[in-house]
């Protein structure tokens, strides 16, 4: 049985650069983070890069730009696998003097024993997982290119850095078993294991690309902000209880317990992302959504120029938009007076009898947002014509901020110009 780890908590991310971490990776790295936090421990980032030959370039990079943009912070130095190998070679040659290790074609393998179970208690749903070591294939420790594999490499950090608790996805919960046995071996206590769930598409199979397996710097780039995105995925498999939504770091941090995380697998739903993203742009003060829109259109002179010249009514603008917008990316479709779909006959007809009759209810006078809106519902109906109808000749779009708004922001010469066109 694994036996219980004592004294201050800490754990590990430790991501592999063979690709960008998409949603699951990061998943694990914020559970990682929330774990220490909640238990006043340390949080290391490891990145295990001995599979030289599938290393993608810019993975890395990628990783640390992640974990910045999301604030999960890390304790001490960034640890690279590739620079230990010296440590790596001590133990695997002590292995192989004691008999338990041999070589094979260029390479060093272990074999578990047929006649011993390995059993641990795992922290996701404090349930007993056991198995023989007759269903435990032989298994690399070393390649033949001299470097190690995951099994010894991750053993033997976990055990030199301290790790007391070991956070990863459920899919090695099949290599546990070597895991243990090499603890044994070396004379060693295992860490406490906690298997997370496996996220899945709306399909029920493992969530891949074509379900939205994107990273998060994707994420960022389509608009979404990170309490959003950081607060959907402490939803993927962990539930604080009192039916809590929207959650804060800091209030993650204050109630994470690895008990509370569930057993199921639970559904990645895109829908259910874009509208917490949505609660959370709400959420923003305008002074702060404003900058984030500036950061997020840094190379979009046009939009960038729109804040910039309507400095009187900006606060206006950005109330207007907030209101409807699900991600960052749609501020510029309900700002922006370019309109793609041309008039019908019949809307042309309908659009030259509401601009008569708005100058007959105004004439040259100012349009007031009551007796403007009051014009618009007689003429709706006395016409029986649609509010969406009339929102799009007034506007040249289908949807977007308030009419209300738009005439605060652009008067009556706005309006104007769309129904004539």
């Amino acid at each position: 049985m694994l036996q219980k780890t004592s004294g201050k908590v800490k754990v590990r991310f430790a991501p592999s650069p063979t690709g960008i971490p998409h949603i699951g990776s990061t998943r694990s790295a914020l559970f990682n983070f929330l774990f220490a936090k909640a238990n006043k421990g340390e949080f290391i980032l490891r990145i295990e890069d001995t599979d030289r030959k599938r290393i993608v370039e810019g993975a890395e990079e990628a990783i640390f730009e992640i974990l910045e943009w999301l604030d999960i912070t890390y304790d001490e130095e960034v640890v690279r696998q590739s620079e230990r190998l010296n440590i790596y070679k001590k133990y695997i040659e002590e292995l192989i003097s004691k008999k338990i290790a041999y070589k094979k074609d260029g390479a060093v393998w272990i074999s578990l024993p047929d006649n011993k179970n390995f059993e641990w208690i795992d922290g996701v749903g404090n349930k007993k997982i056991s198995f023989s070591g007759k269903t435990q294939e032989p298994f690399v420790i070393l390649k033949s290119d001299g470097f190690p594999t995951y099994h010894l490499a991750n053993v033997v950090d976990d055990h030199l850095m301290r790790i007391t608790h070991v956070l990863r996805g459920e899919e090695w919960i099949s290599s546990t078993p070597k895991h243990l046995y090499l603890y044994e071996i070396m004379g060693w206590s295992a860490p406490q294991f906690a298997h997370l769930p496996v996220i899945l598409g709306p399909d029920k199979t493992k969530l891949s690309k074509r379900h939205g397996a994107k990273s998060a710097l994707d994420y960022r780039s389509e608009g979404y902000v990170k309490e959003a995105l950081l607060n959907y995925m402490v939803l993927l498999g962990w539930n604080p209880g009192e039916d809590r939504e929207q959650m804060s770091l800091e209030q993650m941090e204050a109630l994470f317990k690895l008990e509370d995380v569930n057993t199921a697998n639970p559904i990645f739903d895109i829908a259910k992302l874009e509208w917490l993203n949505g609660v959370w742009i709400r959420s923003l003060e305008d002074e702060e959504l404003e900058k984030r829109l500036r950061e997020y259109y840094s190379k979009d002179s046009l939009i960038l120029d729109f804040l910039d010249k309507n400095k009187i009514t900006k606060g206006v603008i950005i109330r207007a938009a907030k209101s409807r917008m699900k991600t960052l990316a749609d501020f510029k479709s309900l700002v922006s007076e370019d309109n793609s779909r041309k008039k019908t006959k019949e809307e042309k007809q309908i659009s030259e009898k509401l601009l008569k009759s708005l100058l007959k209810e105004f004439g040259d006078g100012e349009w007031q947002n009551e007796k403007f809106l009051a014009a618009l519902k007689n003429f709706s109906g006395g016409e029986k014509i649609s509010f969406k109808t009339i929102y799009f000749l007034l506007t040249g779009k289908e949807h977007g901020i308030g009419l209300l708004e738009l005439n605060e922001i652009y008067g009556k010469d706005f309006f104007f110009r769309n129904l004539k066109s």
